[in-house]
């Protein structure tokens, strides 16, 4: 697969925002003169370099992209040197012949690649089954939650005078905390209701004003892992283990388990499909081909590099 990856050009879809340009900004015209080089009389026009960008490779790909006026100079001191080559008949000679011949062969095949990742389809239909297969990392799910605290609250101390004439909260240790936790989910999976048990156990005063609700989860929330895990663990009606968090225990039950619609994620899922598409075909590729190599002592060793 190795040699699959270093073989696989990857075509990027650059998304631009249309927007309707104004009467007096028109669209570039394709046989405007972008650069002209007096060593040999040739022109470029913007037309041929907007054609040649997408079968750079990836070393002067990103320089014609960011910095045209860049790659005009490299191109003509590519035409300068390959002009003294020529003059030379550097490329008739070992090993420029065989050089020149690999970097003929390794373009050629860049391009046939690129071909035929342009020639990828995708259906409606495809695309429709593929969502069904991979839709898992687009779960949504609403979340309730139970927080049962240990270790004295933050402030607690300096409050204490001020809430002198209301009956304090008995403060739990961890292990308390972690038992009360354990109670409540065993007695959730007994049947009783979680709604109810959010009002008189919860100590998320926030969360609990609105039975518990926590929102709807996804994937790539900012959430602490251990608890995306376990939420995006559960089905719909099932509650957690009761998960550790500083100064907590957090209990968390699915109340519903939906997905992003596919006209939501619909560009999301093309791309994905795309890419596994071409590197399909590149397998394929690189499966079909046949070499011979000797093996043992018929193997020549590697000349030394000259010096």
């Amino acid at each position: 697969m190795k040699a699959i990856s270093c073989f696989a050009i990857l075509c990027a879809s650059l998304a631009w925002s249309q927007t309707t340009p104004p009467p007096s900004a028109p669209a570039p015209d394709p046989n405007t003169v972008v650069a002209t080089f007096p060593e040999d009389g040739s022109k470029l026009t913007l037309g041929d370099f907007q054609a040649l960008i997408p079968l750079l490779s990836e070393t002067y790909q990103p320089v014609a992209q960011r910095d045209p006026d860049k790659f005009y100079r490299l191109l003509a001191l590519f035409k300068h040197a390959a002009a003294a080559a020529d003059k030379e008949k550097l490329t008739e000679l070992p090993p420029y012949k065989q050089g020149l011949d690999f970097a003929i062969l390794e373009a050629k095949a860049r391009f046939y690649v690129q071909q035929l990742q342009l020639s990828i389809t995708i259906s409606d239909d495809e695309l429709a089954k593929y969502y069904e297969e991979h839709k898992e990392p687009f779960r949504r799910i609403k979340v309730s939650g139970i927080k049962v605290a240990f270790g004295a609250p933050e402030g607690e101390a300096a409050a204490s005078t001020a809430n002198a004439s209301r009956v304090p909260k008995k403060i739990l240790t961890e292990e308390e905390a972690k038992a009360k936790a354990e109670k409540i989910v065993a007695d959730i999976r007994g049947g009783a209701d979680f709604g109810k048990l959010v009002q008189t156990e919860s100590d998320d005063e926030t969360s609990k004003a609105k039975g518990g609700d926590l929102g709807v989860w996804k994937m790539t929330d900012n959430v602490p892992d251990v608890l995306r895990k376990a939420v995006m663990g559960l089905d719909q009606g099932q509650v957690s283990e009761p998960i550790k968090q500083p100064g907590c225990y957090y209990i968390v039950h699915a109340d519903a388990v939906t997905y992003a619609p596919l006209s939501e994620i619909k560009d999301i899922l093309f791309d994905q499909l795309k890419r596994e598409k071409a590197g399909n075909l590149l397998k394929e590729l690189y499966d079909g081909v046949k070499v011979e190599i000797p093996k043992g002592d018929q193997a020549p060793a590697p000349s030394e590099p000259k010096k």
